[in-house]
């Protein structure tokens, strides 16, 4: 099956993957680089030197950048022509760059091979990119070699102009950009609101841990970045306020989370795949609990059982994956628990809550 390279003209989260070649990644990023460099140039012209040819399918690389700076986490299907038991996948030469088959095919399994995925794999754009910031941060090798044995292996001429490598050091937060402060501090203020008039507050099972944490380390309210600390200020005045336990970066907690994407109500912190952490630590919660999404209880009893089956994060967090890894998380690290949470469990426990 040939699986042609295209832009969708309205992307959709959780439409059909956007089939890329590997390569296109960093066609983007040396794209960006290259207006980094013009506009930083005093004095000169915005556009790059004559000598420089513009990158292959230029339009196609600037609609992809406007439909991903609308859609981040959209997915991609990185495809190329690997054939073997991954012919399945194969997207055919007819969108290759002008360098040649043979070139283009080294050059995508170079960087499949460097951010150690295989051909056709899906994953959010928001992700693939931050993989590719801390994978292959030059090109040299991968676009354009030391010595030319050949006119077929000449490489791309942009390979030396230093573009990609400005583009791979640009923050993500400017390549595909969050919220604004303004709407997140509007945010904040709406859903404290609606949790202090709630007859239920939901939150996110994982999340009583992080508010324990926060709680142990001394973060008191106010917090920018969600509501846990509002939170657990709140049930210490009202321990029978009722809690329900639901699953994704909910509203009411999360909202003023500039990594939370409500579209999806996901969280897309850690590389863009912290939904996946996340994801596993709210199901630990709920296995050590024996609770299931859905169950509503009085704050109380809630971080009594929570104290009673958890003195520690170490069930939950603790993992043993690797940077550059999807299931890398600094909260992971912590192979023995994260010790504001020990602190915060007894201050918390003193304080009459649990």
């Amino acid at each position: 099956m040939r699986v042609k390279e295209k832009c969708v003209s309205a992307p959709l989260y959780h439409s059909t993957p956007i089939p890329l070649r590997p390569y296109r990644l960093l066609c983007l990023l040396c794209l960006l680089g290259e207006e980094r460099a013009a506009a930083e140039r005093e004095g000169e012209s915005a556009r790059p030197p004559s000598a420089v040819p513009r990158p292959h399918r230029e339009d196609f690389l600037r609609d992809l950048l406007t439909q991903l700076r609308a859609t981040p986490d959209h997915p991609l299907a990185l495809v190329c022509n690997a054939g073997d038991v991954f012919a399945y996948q194969e997207p055919g030469t007819e969108d290759d760059s002008p360098e040649g088959a043979e070139y283009n095919t080294k050059r995508d399994l170079d960087i499949l091979r460097a951010m150690d995925l295989v051909p056709g794999c899906v994953m959010p754009a928001r992700a693939l990119l931050h993989r590719l910031q801390h994978t292959i941060t030059t090109v040299k090798g991968v676009c354009g070699y030391e010595a030319c044995t050949a006119a077929a292996w000449r490489g791309c001429a942009r390979a030396n102009t230093g573009f990609y490598e400005r583009g791979v050091r640009l923050p993500m937060d400017e390549i595909l950009p969050v919220r604004s402060d303004a709407e997140r501090a509007r945010e904040k203020e709406e859903s404290l609101a609606a949790m202090r008039r709630a007859d239920t507050i939901t939150i996110r099972p994982h999340l009583l841990l992080c508010a324990v944490c926060q709680y142990g380390s001394g973060i008191r309210p106010p917090l920018d970045a969600d509501n846990l600390p509002e939170l657990v200020a709140l049930i210490l005045e009202k321990p029978q306020t009722r809690i329900t336990l639901v699953r994704g970066a909910d509203w009411m907690i999360c909202a003023p989370c500039k990594r939370r994407v409500a579209a999806l109500n996901a969280c897309v912190n850690v590389w863009g795949t912290g939904g996946l952490s996340n994801e596993l630590r709210d199901l630990n919660v709920l296995q050590h609990l024996g609770l299931t999404y859905g169950t509503t209880m009085p704050a109380a009893e809630l971080f009594r059982l929570l104290f009673e089956r958890l003195p520690t994060t170490a069930p939950v967090c603790a993992k043993d994956n690797a940077k550059p890894s999807a299931w890398w998380d600094p909260c992971g690290d912590r192979k023995s628990g994260n010790p504001h949470y020990v602190i915060g469990r007894q201050m918390l426990q003193a304080a009459g809550l649990g």
